[in-house]
């Protein structure tokens, strides 16, 4: 250990025992882009976990190892790994920074001790910054900044600082300031220790003299920091007051201690391309980040025998399921009996390590530990588990967001519909953020999901995994249809073919209802014109021609009633009855003036209020109605807007929504009405619609 290892005295401070604790966890999470999975390789290149860094250009890297994240080039899913730090264990659970695939990693979080914001140095990722610190605050979960990039920033950090404020409820505390020359970063100046160092290619920084150039902005720098350290700790802040220096020893305690209790987030600075600033990172874990015991505190399991969280279920080809699983207390040993949080036991066949996609047999795991338990079917992602018959307390997990894009999913060969419905379960089971529908309405198999791309990397996982290939189809939408006007009309089914002929004679009033009352059949039949017996076949023949109406559509909001008939003794039937309702209503509902009726979402949508005036020139381009807006509770600086949308211009609306938001804009929506549809847009529908049909 060098002498950049913090204050003397510290290392092993917090480990107990002598440093055996458990491993520590934590997430690696930030925008898309900021190099998460860059960062994680660079930890691993430095703590001797692989030779060299990959490159996510070159397809090489231990995160993004399936097919589909090397394919485009981005985290598609969570990735984990382990890497010995100094006699110091940590587990790394890289998230995926695409809002598509957020929910994986949003299932990981209650895993893991802390998170490293991973973002780069632009006050134009705000909006992508709260999104996350903000999850990360409602979690409780102690977290601090890396700022990636810091070579590349054309922005100074004494501006980035304050511009990045508004994305964090907590002060955002810078520990270090760069040292440049001639644009490049050169090294950096730690404000705790007051120690500079300069970058050293494949190596630790170097201690070196402060550079005059930065003295004096070194001083004010950390005069700021320990002003904000100062709000939390009276005896700091009157040592300010005083103009006496604070011991370093003290500085750092109080930078650990205010960091574990959530009162700031600390802010680092380096390039994960270059490898600059990863030990000064790591160095920082090793003495600030909490322990499982902490963390298995958080979620109030302190007092149970054993207690592991689930955070990600994996479906191989060959070892069948995987559950990825954080143990918060006691020991999971092999083949032991577990019990998930709906009262099932489950055996584990099989513990294993972790590294990105390589797995390695193992005979248990303790409190601390992440690894993979072999074949615990009956186990689903978020479930807490425990050694034993009895559930343990369950971790109050995310449910997953509603989905946002939805395509149709037409079978090559009609023989995989039941071998779909199999591997879509397995998909759903790796992914609770995808969704699998049978819609009977619409006729057709509908996948939903979180975007474009998230439906994408699903089909491909489908071809890959399971050899189920599909063929894209757009989402029907429902459409209906109504009446306008009423009528009476007779219909007569009467059919002589030697022996027993067919005669059913009806006489039926056609009403339309309001808006939203659906379909009612009654009867007033009097005198014994048609036999009760028979009146049950003819509401079955009129409800029969209501799925399908003249205009194509299925009915709805009309009063149907039987007011006549008659009958014949002989050739009268249920069947024949049934014909006649609906030979009475193919011939009297194109006479009520039917109407076409689209279904209307009610959308909220939440942005930046910086954005309104794009997202509602979105809106009005969909032909939707603003009904208002709002701000955005406990979310400063956004705004959720309130509309009325066509369910027919719902598709792509995340598309837009996210371009006009640089990723951060997301709506949620639910039926609120059927209206009207005239004009050229209803002749395009019911034109469409008979195409479909040919």
């Amino acid at each position: 250990m060098t002498s950049s290892d913090g204050p003397k005295g510290r290392s092993g401070a917090q480990g107990g025992r002598g440093g055996v604790r458990g491993a520590r966890c934590v997430a690696l999470i930030g925008p898309f882009a900021s190099g998460k999975t860059t960062l994680l390789e660079a930890i691993l290149a430095r703590t001797g976990g692989i030779s060299r860094a990959g490159s996510i250009a070159a397809k090489s890297t231990v995160g993004d190892n399936t097919p589909e994240a090397r394919e485009h080039a981005m985290s598609v899913g969570v990735n984990v790994a382990d890497v010995s730090f100094l006699e110091d264990k940590f587990t790394f659970i890289d998230c995926p920074g695409s809002v598509e695939f957020a929910h994986e990693g949003a299932l990981a979080l209650p895993a893991c001790d802390m998170a490293v914001v991973v973002s780069e140095a632009d006050p134009k990722r705000v909006a992508a910054l709260q999104v996350i610190l903000k999850q990360l605050e409602d979690a409780k979960i102690p977290h601090l900044i890396f700022l990636n990039k810091i070579d590349s920033s054309q922005t100074p950090l004494r501006d980035i600082i304050p511009g990045l404020q508004p994305a964090s409820s907590k002060p955002l505390v810078l520990r270090q300031i760069p040292i440049w020359e001639n644009g490049i970063a050169t090294g950096f100046v730690d404000l705790a220790s007051e120690r500079a160092y300069v970058y050293r290619e494949h190596a630790e920084s170097k201690i070196i003299e402060l550079p005059s150039a930065v003295a004096a902005r070194e001083k004010e720098a950390r005069f700021e920091m320990l002003e904000k350290l100062a709000d939390y700790d009276d005896e700091l802040m009157e040592q300010l007051l005083a103009d006496i220096p604070p011991p370093n020893d003290r500085v750092f305690e109080d930078l650990a201690k205010e960091f574990k209790d959530g009162m700031i987030c600390p802010v680092l600075l380096g390039s994960a391309q270059e490898g600059h600033g990863i030990m000064r990172l790591l160095k920082a874990l090793r003495h600030e980040c909490p322990f499982v015991e902490d963390t298995a505190r958080r979620h109030k399991l302190e007092n149970v025998k054993s207690a592991a969280y689930v955070f990600k279920s994996l479906h191989t080809k060959s070892g069948g399921k995987l559950s990825f699983a954080r143990v918060l207390a006691g020991d999971i040993p092999d083949n032991a009996t577990v019990t998930g949080g709906e009262g099932q036991e489950v055996r584990v066949a099989g513990i294993f390590t972790i590294r990105g996609e390589e797995t390695a047999k193992c005979s248990g795991a303790k409190a601390g530990d992440t690894v993979a338990l072999g074949r615990l079917d009956a186990i689903h992602s978020g479930e807490t588990i425990g050694v034993g018959k009895s559930s343990v307390t369950q971790i109050p997990v995310p449910k997953p967001p509603q989905p946002v894009l939805a395509i149709g999913l037409g079978l090559k060969d009609r023989k995989d519909e039941v071998k779909l419905s199999s591997a879509a379960a397995k998909l759903v089971d790796e992914d609770p953020s995808l969704t699998l529908e049978h819609n009977a309405d619409m006729h057709q198999i509908l996948l939903h999901g979180q975007g474009e791309m998230h439906l994408r990397v699903a089909l491909e996982r489908l071809l890959r995994k399971y050899g189920i290939e599909v063929v894209r189809e757009k989402r029907r939408v429902g459409y209906k249809e109504t009446i306008r006007s009423a009528t009476e009309i007779r219909g007569r089914h009467k059919k002589q073919s030697g022996g027993h002929g067919q005669f059913g004679d009806v006489k039926l009033d056609i009403k339309p209802l309001p808006r939203s009352a659906g379909v009612t059949f009654s009867e007033t039949i009097t005198g014994g014109a048609i036999p009760r017996n028979f009146i049950p076949s003819v509401e079955i023949g009129v409800r029969d021609y209501l799925t399908e109406g003249p205009l194509g559509f299925p009915v709805v909001d009309v009063a149907v009633t039987l007011t006549d008939g008659s009958y014949h003794t002989v050739d009268s039937s249920d069947m024949a009855f049934r014909q006649a309702g609906r030979l009475a209503m193919s011939e009297g509902l194109p006479k009520c003036n039917p109407v076409l009726l689209e279904p209307v979402m009610a959308v909220s949508i939440a942005v930046p209020s910086e954005a309104n005036a794009r997202i509602n020139g979105i809106i009005s381009q969909r032909r939707g109605q603003i009904l208002g807006f709002d701000a955005r509770s406990g979310w400063p600086g956004w705004d959720v807007i309130e509309a009325h949308i066509p369910e027919a211009e719902m598709d792509n609306l995340i598309i837009d929504l996210r371009s006009a938001t640089a990723g951060v804009g997301s709506f949620t929506f639910g039926f609120d009405h059927l209206a009207e549809v005239s004009g050229r847009l209803k002749d395009q529908v019911l034109s469409a619609n008979r195409a479909a049909a040919e």
